[in-house]
């Protein structure tokens, strides 16, 4: 029976589809088996050499070893192998299996690896053996390996994991492009990254989770780089997850494109002609010039360079000849190239990345007869192929300094000059011709006529300058206005001295030209400056002085004591010890119409004229308000209008009370200010803090009231916040100095006040106020 329609259709597409993916599985296995096998193989043929005995026994002998140590026979060969090899991977197996390790498999897997890419036909292959036999169980799904070239660009020679289309756009990276391979080639080293994204760096595998990085080395050469990547990020491996990475770029190495070291074979040939075309480029160069050559141990690393030649420009820093440096040992024949210039180190990073590198002033340092011989040059290092090409200059001290000071008469605008007036030659140094306004191919304008191209009101200065150096014969000065063929006017300084011959007569002068255009405006700017700063302070001194006097007029400092209904009054007021400081503190104490007394304190926030006019107005204000015999809250509210509404919002503090002798109580209120201070017998208190906002701050305001009952003897003081306020001290603080101050002092009234001043512990600068009352 058949059947047709979408459904059918569907079915069979699931089918194919498990079929593929049975028959890639099955792939899969075929070639671990065939890996496996070949490493069984290779077991085998390291027992025929070390027992002596023929193919079939060493199979025999292998299979009885893996039963009794309960390991499969691919584990047991993987174990040979590693004892019987002496390479990167018997090291990392070393540090990796341990008798209780769970993850012994690793090792095979390694050894799985190595023995599918020396079978790889390219690095393609050898990608995809990585991936699939020893870094897949690790987690990673992508393996890239670049190969570098020696102008610093990567191309991708083999991937695995990343789609064709990704592997194609990113086929060649150019130098200077910031990657996560480019990362391990700069710095020399295996670089993690726990999530790519973090690192803002792009890679082929996609820019998101965790990657690791590390060098393909041969030779001391960093050929490549071997980028292996997680889908999500990934926390900082283990160091035998590291070493396990390392090992495998190693694989890399001799299959990478530009990955053959010297000395293996067919490649000799080529290394040699190489190094004679580099030989002939250091021959026409005229600067002193080696090539040097990799300087390799056993194990194939690289510890020295060979001085393959010298060209005949070459000029060693010690004076030795060139026959005695060519086929030396680098560090044999400058041993000091390792110290303090860092020579070796720059020719070892150059030789393994491919970067060329510049160094101006390098310190050369060479050791002859147990002295240490210096010199400074200017050191070019290239890498070609396997060679190094290493140029230095020694740099003329007497050249240098020229150098120098050319430059720094450029930078202050001074150009030399001097004159042979036997013969009449000016010669002039190269800036002069740019300060007088003049070409370069321009005749030198003698000092005898530098008059003629002068401000003619500098020309007495000019005339006085060649007296003192011609007649005289001593050196001189003189500053004058240069006026340029292109109308531009400079203001210059020139120096001269004479140049005396044998019979001490004036045979020549020589000096210097400076600009100071720049300076002489500065100095007006400057001198301006003055005159309006002076001019400020004057008129700044003056508003201080009518302010001052004002406030003065209004409220002594002090005056006598005022007896009035049964009470005592003492006010005193300290005014800033800065003139310029002069506030807007006030107080009051007047008996008012109805025999109540209106006390009152206030501070306008501020210095100078604007306070003292707003203290002014609102002292006046008050007093004229009281008559209405309102309360000390309705007095404030209708203060607060005024501020707000009356004048160039003022903002103050103040605080009302009013005292009736008929009951002997007292009714304040305060805006914002400091409360009142009781002192009665020998306890002194700090009223409660009664609602009220700050005077001006709002149109409308309401503002609470307090009443206190005063005994014979009480007394009671109203202040600003100039006697108690400190710097970097809470209020309480200050406000229980004041207390503790209060109840110290035991004698009359006015005494008291003047004891609170002088002990005052207030540090603003600020005026302060105090009235003081005492009921009789």
């Amino acid at each position: 029976m058949t059947t047709s329609g979408p459904s059918a259709e569907g079915a069979g597409a699931g089918r194919l589809a498990e079929t593929v993916d049975r028959l890639r599985r099955e792939i899969r296995r075929a070639e671990a088996a065939a890996d496996g096998r070949a490493l069984i193989e290779l077991a085998k043929g390291v027992l025929v050499e070390r027992l002596r005995c023929g193919p079939q026994q060493a199979a025999e002998q292998l299979a009885a070893l893996a039963e009794e140590s309960g390991q499969t026979l691919l584990e047991l060969a993987v174990q040979v192998i590693n004892k019987a090899a002496d390479d990167r991977l018997s090291s990392v197996a070393q540090h990796l299996v341990r008798p209780d390790d769970a993850d012994q498999r690793a090792v095979v897997r390694l050894r799985t690896a190595e023995s599918g890419a020396a079978v790889a036909a390219d690095v393609q292959q050898v990608a995809e053996s990585l991936l699939s036999h020893a870094l897949r169980p690790l987690g990673v799904t992508t393996v890239a390996i670049w190969a570098a070239a020696v102008d610093g660009s990567l191309t991708l020679a083999g991937c695995a994991g990343i789609a064709a289309v990704e592997a194609q756009r990113w086929r060649y990276v150019p130098p200077g492009v910031a990657t996560a391979a480019r990362r391990a080639l700069l710095e020399r080293d295996v670089v993690q990254f726990a999530d790519l994204a973090e690192a803002g760096l792009p890679s082929v595998a996609g820019p998101h989770g965790g990657r690791i990085v590390c060098p393909v080395g041969s030779g001391g050469r960093i050929i490549g780089v071997l980028e292996v990547g997680w889908p999500d990020p990934v926390p900082p491996q283990q160091s035998r997850i590291l070493r396990q990475i390392e090992a495998l770029a190693q694989l890399c190495a001799s299959t990478v494109d530009d990955g053959v070291a010297p000395g293996r074979p067919g490649v000799a040939v080529a290394v040699e002609r190489e190094a004679a075309e580099l030989i002939d480029l250091a021959d026409g160069v005229l600067d002193p010039a080696l090539v040097l050559g990799p300087h390799l141990d056993n194990a194939g690393s690289l510890v020295d360079f060979r001085i393959l030649h010298v060209n005949e420009s070459f000029k060693d820093p010690a004076g030795r000849p060139r026959g005695l440096i060519a086929g030396e040992l680098l560090l044999e024949a400058f041993p000091l190239a390792a110290g303090e210039s860092g020579l070796f180190d720059k020719v070892e990073h150059v030789y393994a990345t491919g970067e060329p590198l510049r160094a101006d002033r390098l310190v050369l340092t060479a050791l002859v007869d147990q002295i240490r011989l210096t010199s400074t040059a200017t050191v070019s290092i290239t890498r070609h192929g396997h060679h190094v090409l290493l140029i230095w200059r020694l740099q003329d001290e007497a050249a240098r300094l020229a150098t120098l000071l050319h430059h720094a008469q450029r930078l202050v605008r001074v150009g030399g000059f001097e004159e042979n007036l036997l013969t009449g030659e000016t010669t002039w140094h190269s800036e002069l011709f740019a300060l007088h306004g003049l070409a370069p191919t321009a005749r030198p304008v003698p000092l005898a006529e530098i008059a003629q191209h002068a401000h003619p009101d500098d020309a007495d200065a000019i005339g006085r300058l060649l007296r003192a150096v011609l007649h005289h014969r001593r050196p001189a000065s003189a500053a004058f206005r240069l006026r340029r063929p292109d109308g531009v006017s400079r203001h210059i300084r020139v120096i001269v001295e004479p140049v005396l011959g044998q019979d001490d007569q004036v045979v020549g002068v020589r000096g210097a030209y400076q600009d100071i255009s720049a300076q002489h405006w500065t100095e007006v700017a400057l001198a301006a400056t003055r005159d309006q700063l002076a001019q400020a302070e004057q008129q700044v001194a003056e508003q201080n002085r009518l302010t001052l006097q004002l406030q003065r007029a209004i409220m002594p400092a002090a005056q006598g004591p005022i007896d009035a209904v049964g009470l005592h009054i003492a006010v005193r007021y300290r005014p800033a010890e800065s003139e310029y400081l002069v506030g807007g503190d006030w107080y009051d104490a007047v008996v008012l119409p109805n025999k109540q007394v209106l006390l009152s304190v206030g501070d306008i926030a501020g210095h100078g004229v604007t306070a003292a006019t707003g203290m002014v107005m609102l002292r006046n204000a008050l007093r004229g308000l009281a008559t209405t015999g309102a309360g000390p809250a309705q007095l404030l509210a209708w203060l607060n209008q005024v501020a707000h509404d009356l004048t160039d919002r003022v903002l103050a503090t103040a605080i009302c009370a009013l005292y009736d002798p008929a009951t002997r109580t007292v009714r304040w209120a305060r805006a914002g200010h400091l409360p009142p201070l009781l002192i009665r017998e020998r306890d002194a208190t700090s009223l409660p803090l009664t609602r009220g906002l700050v005077l001006g701050a709002r149109g409308e305001s309401a503002y609470e009231e307090a009443e206190l009952q005063l005994d014979s003897g009480d007394i009671l003081v109203l202040y600003t916040d100039g006697l108690v306020e400190r710097k970097g001290h809470e209020l309480d603080e200050s406000l229980h100095h004041l207390v503790q101050t209060a109840q110290r002092a035991q004698a009359a009234l006015e005494q008291r006040i003047d004891y609170l001043l002088t002990h005052s512990n207030a540090d603003t600068d600020d005026d302060t106020c105090i009235v003081g009352v005492q009921l009789r």
